[in-house]
């Protein structure tokens, strides 16, 4: 499952992002980001994962059950460009599916 979503730059709100983002140690706003705004992000939340042989693959059909490595209720991961980056759970959001973060990962735990 993969989402994307953009915020305008007027609508991110002060709270929404940290003071520090490095540097000089100076107070940041939203508006130090601007240049980075643009650049494209590829969002990816993983429900689980399953090893199969290429003959298993192949008698997959349409109602065909696919055992995953996650039971359920467990958490879920959620990655930016590849990098483990949070957990989560899957919600459902006006008929859609989303995931609401529930754990940020940081690099070091990662």
């Amino acid at each position: 499952m993969s989402m994307e979503d953009s915020l305008s730059l007027d609508e991110l709100e002060g709270g929404d992002l940290p003071n520090d983002f490095g540097g000089d140690g100076g107070e940041k706003s939203a508006h130090d980001l601007a240049p980075v705004f643009d650049v494209p992000v590829n969002i990816s939340a993983v429900l689980g994962k399953a090893s199969m042989s290429v003959a298993q693959l192949l008698k997959l059909a349409q109602g065909s059950v696919l055992e995953l490595d996650r039971k359920v209720g467990e958490a879920i991961d959620i990655y930016v460009n590849n990098r483990l980056v949070a957990r989560g759970e899957v919600v459902v959001v006006d008929e859609r599916l989303g995931v609401t973060m529930t754990e940020i990962i940081k690099s070091e735990d990662a």
